[in-house]
């Protein structure tokens, strides 16, 4: 009780004003949750305000357009998130009549919806005296209890619920399970946090044993691979452009970009506009291949790092299918591209 009551005070104290910590909606806090995963909260606040305004509630954000809330979404990034928040506001709107399970077995079943989330919404929304079980809580009890059990592993994860389980408040599992969280992101954070000032400081293992900045034990790296895409921005007399849908699997699903082609290697500028000269899809022939800067944008994806180049190529007659940057700007892209169409072709957007 000692460890949850320090934390709880600790909370009171020091907890930041965040708008789905003032409602137990569980439209607003799921929305949040969905937002906040692998995202930090400065930067997913701005996305939530957006949304809630946009789409009051869970039925405003299933009769939108998915382009809508792809749009909003830009940015953000994991756009699976996006697609899943969709489909599940549809779910629950349509099969649900509005209504969202009202614990963590049956909010486990949502699409996108994962233990962490389901018992985030369960605790928050329902009181239920369910655990969560993120990042920051792993660091928290693995530093508190110096557990050095690699958390990459999937009996790892076992073993943290339960202990996540046995200290939590059942009485408050609300209040507890943001005070968790909110420890971790504000007090114990990932390096150097300054554990003189820690309010559990005179009962933590780790800190005790010297072992703060070792905890947790994460072995696993993942495998990034490099990818090589050149874009083609098809340019026609009417100063028009060419984009286009990007379908099936992968990054950036139901997102709208360039055409492109993807290249084993970096290729040099003259390689490329040899490439692009040689391409059967044109049926008028471009009057020119112009490269807009020659410096490569490195996008780096958790499992992907994409060097990017753009290449203009202009028609002096009409493209089918063309459309103006007016139309173009209020599609959504991957931010990579959205930022290259607003350095290069709009005033603002």
């Amino acid at each position: 009780m000692e460890f949850s009551n320090s934390l709880i005070h600790w909370y009171l104290q020091n907890k930041r004003d965040l708008p789905w910590r003032n409602t137990t909606n569980p439209y607003w806090i799921w929305l949040s949750e969905i937002m906040l995963q692998q995202t930090r909260v400065a930067q997913g606040l701005p996305y939530f305000l957006s949304f809630t305004e946009a789409f009051p509630t869970v039925f405003d954000l299933a009769n939108a357009d998915e382009e809508q809330v792809l749009k909003l979404w830009q940015g953000l990034g994991y756009y699976s998130r996006a697609r899943n928040l969709h489909a599940t506001a549809k779910y629950i709107a349509f099969e649900l009549n509005g209504e969202f399970p009202s614990n963590y077995k049956d909010l486990l079943k949502l699409k996108g919806v994962g233990g962490y989330t389901a018992a985030a919404i369960a605790s928050f929304s329902f009181e239920e005296p369910v655990a969560v079980l993120d990042g920051n809580v792993f660091r928290v009890l693995s530093r508190y209890y110096n557990v050095a059990s690699n958390i990459s592993l999937p009996k790892t994860k076992t073993e943290f619920q339960q202990l996540a389980q046995e200290v939590l408040d059942k009485n408050n599992p609300a209040m507890f399970n943001q005070a968790i969280m909110e420890f971790g992101a504000l007090q114990c954070v990932p390096k150097n946090p300054n554990c003189e000032a820690c309010v559990l400081n005179s009962s933590c293992a780790g800190l005790q044993y010297k072992k703060v900045n070792e905890l947790p034990v994460k072995s696993k790296k993942t495998k990034v691979t490099p990818r090589y895409l050149n874009y083609l921005i098809l340019k026609d007399s009417d100063s028009n452009f060419i984009v286009q849908k990007r379908e099936g699997k992968g990054i950036w699903e139901n997102l709208y970009e360039f055409p492109v082609f993807e290249t084993k290697r970096q290729l040099s500028e003259n390689e490329i506009i040899e490439e692009v000269s040689k391409m059967e899809f044109f049926s008028l022939k471009p009057v020119e291949v112009i490269s807009l800067h020659n410096d490569v944008k490195l996008h780096k994806l958790s499992h992907q790092h994409l060097n990017i180049r753009f290449f203009q190529v202009q028609f002096d007659s009409k493209l089918p299918d063309s459309k103006p940057i007016t139309e173009i700007e209020k599609l959504p892209f991957p931010i990579v591209i959205h930022n290259f169409i607003v350095a290069n072709y709009c005033n603002s957007l």
